[in-house]
């Protein structure tokens, strides 16, 4: 009832149960960022579970509004939420990098966290397979190839954060 008043208050007709699929599809897309995100917490980098999930599930957050948006007023373009999400990650990510002399560090981490936005993403404009894949593809890709090249992914293994 809450919600239903709510919505026409604002005047915008989205109904509860769309409201509980874009809540869903961040519950989700959290989850997926969070694989990723321990992922980094067992290498030791700064941008753990706590900021990845937060990454993928702001981003599907902003994709699953601006759709219902789309949906409810019949104007606009859903992508356009996409394009604000991947403009802003890219503020976050920068401050991830970090020079020191002649190294430079976090650019992995700033990488991870992207690619967890993009998860997001694609969880947001409900696309499962690509984002529980590309969830997959990542954790092959930081976990994976540090094991194939004889690292742990911890402090000091050679990865450039």
């Amino acid at each position: 009832m809450l919600l239903t008043t709510f919505a026409v208050d604002t005047g915008l007709d989205v109904s509860a149960t769309e409201q509980l699929l874009v809540f869903g599809l961040t519950a989700l897309a959290a989850l997926l960022g969070g694989l990723l995100g321990i992922e980094r917490e067992m290498a030791n980098k700064s941008a753990g579970a706590r900021t990845h999930m937060l990454v993928a599930a702001s981003a599907a957050l902003v994709v699953g509004v601006g759709q219902l948006l789309f949906l409810s007023t019949n104007s606009g373009d859903p992508s356009r939420a996409m394009h604000a999400v991947l403009t802003g990650i890219g503020f976050l990510c920068a401050g991830a990098i970090i020079r020191r002399d002649s190294s430079i560090e976090g650019l992995t981490t700033a990488a991870s966290l992207w690619f967890a936005a993009t998860v997001g993403i694609a969880i947001g404009f409900q696309l499962y397979i690509v984002g529980v894949g590309a969830a997959l593809v990542g954790l092959v890709i930081l976990r994976g190839v540090a094991m194939l090249e004889g690292r742990d992914g911890g402090p000091g293994d050679g990865d450039d954060d």
